[in-house]
């Protein structure tokens, strides 16, 4: 682990990874606060699968494991609901949350350290190829997977992860895990 912070979260129902993306409708005034206040100090926030509680109303309980975000996008739906398109950046650990005033979930977490820049070993180069079809179906929101990204453990790991019809505890046991080549033997273990 690598550091330490203090980091508002957003729980949701979903489990998002590193290099993923989600959209968001936002429309209670505690998480218009949250990102009114991320946007300008720029540090931005932390999503959390919920295991415990709603996603609206009393404050629910997070997973310990979490991806900070950074917002992509954003526009003002027909509804006049804020629309936000998020990607999934670095990977913390919570280690205590308090609850504010307004309801918002803030944690204070240690950054988990960045996955290594290491190759595919030959066990899990099958996994390469099955996401190679997968993204050939999904189309241009993968197309810039590049040969040499193809060749990255970690990325090749998290997009598996972000892809195949997995169940948020699957992806959030993915999320727990710092060794990519781990992730790729669990994901490898889940395949039919």
């Amino acid at each position: 682990m690598s550091g330490e912070g203090s980091l508002p979260l957003f729980p949701l129902h979903a489990t998002l990874l590193p290099g993923a993306a989600i959209g968001l409708r936002v429309f209670e005034p505690r998480y218009l606060d949250l990102v009114r206040e991320t946007g300008r100090s720029g540090e931005g926030f932390g999503v959390c699968l919920i295991l415990e509680g709603h996603e609206v109303g009393a404050p629910a309980t997070p997973a310990a494991f979490g991806v900070q975000v950074k917002i992509e996008d954003f526009d003002v739906g027909a509804d006049g609901v804020l629309q936000l398109r998020l990607r999934g950046t670095r990977r913390f650990h919570v280690e205590r949350t308090r609850v504010r005033d307004n309801g918002l979930v803030v944690a204070d977490v240690r950054w988990c350290d960045e996955d290594p820049d290491d190759e595919l070993r030959p066990q899990h180069a099958l996994l390469a190829t099955v996401l190679d079809h997968i993204i050939e179906q999904a189309g241009t929101a993968f197309a810039p997977a590049t040969p040499a990204l193809m060749d990255q453990a970690s990325w090749v790991s998290w997009r598996l992860g972000e892809l195949l019809p997995l169940s948020e505890q699957q992806r959030l046991q993915l999320l727990q895990l710092d060794d990519p080549h781990q992730r790729l033997q669990q994901l490898l273990g889940w395949m039919p």
